[in-house]
């Protein structure tokens, strides 16, 4: 092999190298724009107006008493009907709590609504386990929390003390309690 050859060969495996870390970085980069290199979950802001909704939770005699309402980007429950039941790579569930009040009307005694924002949980799924040695990251997804005096800040330090509590008996349904969501049924 001559001094041609060689370069040609080693121009060429630069290229294929190159090419692949293009290709992975674009894959992390279109995973979440919601989700930073390190796994550090943003609270998404336009999910009332742009997103799908899912669902609603009241709780009203429990500690956490409130309204549950959940939502999920535009396409996912398509991609989880076609998926066999299964949230697509980088679907997003957020679930705003409000606290609850009830009042007589016209339609009944104690007609429950909502009102003041508490908090928001976030997951986001993750089948290719991108963050194994981040704490708010396992079990297929990435879990964040955010109360409303500061809706900035995740409040999560590690989603098994913080998060699996709640979620273990839905560890049948991908961590979800996909009952409450009508909407996932074909």
């Amino acid at each position: 092999m001559n001094n041609r050859s060689i370069i040609i060969t080693i121009v060429v495996i630069l290229l294929v190298i190159a090419g692949f870390n293009i290709a992975q970085t674009k894959e992390d980069e279109s995973f979440s724009s919601y989700v930073d290199k390190d796994g550090k979950i943003t609270r998404p802001t336009d999910f009332k107006e742009e997103w799908t909704f899912l669902g609603t939770w009241t709780l009203p005699d429990n500690e956490d008493d409130g309204m549950h309402i959940v939502y999920t980007q535009p396409g996912v429950i398509e991609e989880y009907r076609q998926n066999g039941g299964e949230f697509p790579d980088g679907a997003i569930l957020i679930k705003e709590v409000r606290s609850i009040k009830s009042q007589a009307m016209t339609t009944g005694p104690k007609v429950i609504h909502a009102e003041n924002q508490k908090l928001w949980f976030v997951m986001v799924k993750d089948e290719k386990n991108r963050f194994p040695d981040n704490p708010k990251w396992g079990d297929g997804w990435g879990w964040a929390l955010y109360y409303a005096d500061d809706p900035s800040k995740d409040v999560s330090t590690n989603y098994k003390k913080d998060c699996l509590g709640c979620h273990v008996p839905a560890k049948l349904t991908d961590f979800v309690y996909v009952e409450g969501y009508p909407v996932l049924k074909k």
